[in-house]
């Protein structure tokens, strides 16, 4: 249902693209590792991802968990909500793993969280967490790099910022673009894996960059 929400609500506030490199391929038991930039851009990634038949499971902070509805659809749904700086952190890796194994594609943010900034701007995927590697390592899966870009256009800064730029996106058609590019599997050490993965998807985000100012 969220893919299917996000699929007919993000057009309605801005032009949404996608492209893909020519090797990219969303191989069931892939994890899809995006850059993080707004309190929009799931929506946004969701909606792409619908478009090209794919509907991932979600690595998200637990917090949004207690929100009413929003909650109950992460639930149903088997969404893995991520308890920061707790004993229960590990158990997202590992149900992540099992998700992975059911051949389902599990969508993470390498970053851990937002960005510190609260003007539109874009910019490149800050230093990731060793998250994405682990749960790479731990399964061999491979990983799929996304970026995306835009997002900020429709929510960026404080809570009356981002409401005037979701209420006025539907007028002003911001362009959205996601880029997915080619799978890569991660190198065992963990320092490494996360440098290359990283680099990934800083490449994919500068792809929709380059797509959504066009």
């Amino acid at each position: 249902m969220l893919s299917r929400t996000a699929a007919l609500l993000v057009p309605a506030f801005g032009s949404l693209r996608v492209s893909a490199d020519p090797e990219a391929v969303l191989a069931p038991g892939s994890i899809v590792a995006a850059n993080h930039t707004s309190l929009a851009d799931p929506a946004i990634v969701f909606a792409a991802l619908h478009r090209l038949g794919a509907r991932p499971v979600v690595l998200a902070t637990a917090g949004l968990w207690r929100v009413p509805l929003l909650g109950r659809l992460l639930r149903h749904e088997g969404h893995i909500p991520v308890h920061r700086g707790t004993e229960h952190a590990a158990d997202a890796l590992d149900r992540a793993a099992d998700a992975l194994a059911a051949g389902h594609l599990v969508l993470i943010y390498g970053e851990g969280g937002l960005p510190r900034r609260s003007d539109s701007g874009e910019l490149a995927p800050g230093p990731f967490r060793s998250g994405l590697a682990r749960l790479a390592g731990a399964t061999g899966a491979p990983v799929v790099p996304l970026g995306q870009a835009g997002a900020r256009r429709l929510s960026s800064g404080g809570a009356v910022k981002q409401f005037a730029g979701l209420t006025t996106a539907p007028a002003r058609r911001p362009a959205l673009h996601v880029h997915l590019g080619a799978p890569l599997h991660l190198d065992d050490d963990l320092a490494t894996a996360t440098a290359t993965a990283r680099r990934a998807v800083t490449a994919a985000w500068a792809t929709a960059a380059r797509n959504a100012a066009a």
